[in-house]
């Protein structure tokens, strides 16, 4: 989840749903209530530990921060210097996760059809849009920080390329350099409440329809292939907090059409051959957990 984190468009919420532990951890950001508060006034410190499924948690946070700390100059370095060979890792890691999953669905029927197709069309549509703007003040930036994370629990969207859309992530980013505490507190205020809402609907609709939830966050992993489609062609740009030019929306397009439009070689060889590594990486996760990792949690 670090790694992925790492690269915008890559979403945290796709290496839990494909390594399994999505169910769990949602189940543990459910488990921040009224309960747990409870539990503390009382000084029940080992219940409160057991309640949130804690040990899981501190894994989880300690592999992230392990991976981001270890791998950050190297993912940047892959991004800067080689992006698309990282693209067409991400792309085969993807597929082949949303070609697994697709077993959890179990019998097909009309409503998890509808399901699918609705994760699909609603990805696509994220991928394909254009920067709007949410406007300025502090309400702004606590809606900012509630879709953002919303989207960052989600298979498939990444939080970070939500606020690049709604026009926020230069603004959070200089935030976070210039250390406005009143702007960090309110977007962190922002992803806190949408973490507790969104999580605890997530859960309820696993728990209640759980096939068809499936189904629906599958279908976000497939339209998610449209942003780490490894050729693409520039529509729109934003102007970073460091002043450089960056993408925002973008088309995909065939090899041969990238190669006349950016002039760079599209290592087609090479974006094959690392796809088929992200696929077995899959497969690999598969086969050592059973007949697919969203059944662990």
């Amino acid at each position: 989840m670090g790694a992925a984190d790492i690269v915008p468009g890559v979403s945290g919420g796709t290496m839990a749903f494909i390594t399994g532990i999505y169910d769990r951890l949602l189940a543990a950001i459910k488990s921040f209530d009224l309960a747990l508060l409870r539990l503390l006034l009382r000084a029940r410190f080992a219940a409160a530990w057991k309640h949130v499924d804690a040990l899981f948690l501190v894994a989880l946070l300690l592999g992230i921060a392990t991976s981001m700390l270890s791998l950050a100059r190297l993912v940047s370095w892959l991004l800067e210097s080689h992006p698309v060979p990282l693209w067409a890792f991400f792309f085969g890691l993807i597929l082949a996760s949303a070609l697994v999953l697709l077993k959890q669905v179990g019998q097909w029927t009309a409503q998890r059809i509808v399901a699918l197709l609705l994760g699909i069309s609603v990805a696509l549509a994220i991928a394909l849009s254009p920067a709007i703007g949410l406007g300025g003040g502090m309400t702004s930036v606590f809606f900012a920080g509630f879709i953002a994370i919303c989207a960052m629990i989600l298979p498939g969207i990444s939080g970070s390329f939500i606020l690049v859309l709604l026009g926020m992530y230069a603004p959070v980013l200089m935030a976070l350099r210039s250390l406005d505490l009143l702007f960090i507190l309110v977007f962190a205020t922002g992803a806190a409440s949408g973490l507790m809402c969104f999580s605890r609907l997530l859960h309820y609709l696993l728990e209640k329809f759980h096939s068809a939830t499936m189904a629906l966050l599958t279908g976000f992993l497939f339209g998610s292939l449209l942003v780490v489609w490894p050729w693409k062609r520039v529509e729109s740009w934003i102007r970073a907090s460091d002043g450089e030019m960056k993408p925002v929306q973008q088309f995909p397009v065939m090899p041969a059409e990238y190669l006349q439009i950016s002039g760079e070689n599209p290592q087609l060889l090479l974006c094959i051959a690392v796809a088929l590594l992200g696929a077995l990486a899959v497969w690999l996760i598969d086969r050592r957990w059973g007949e697919s990792p969203a059944q662990q949690s």
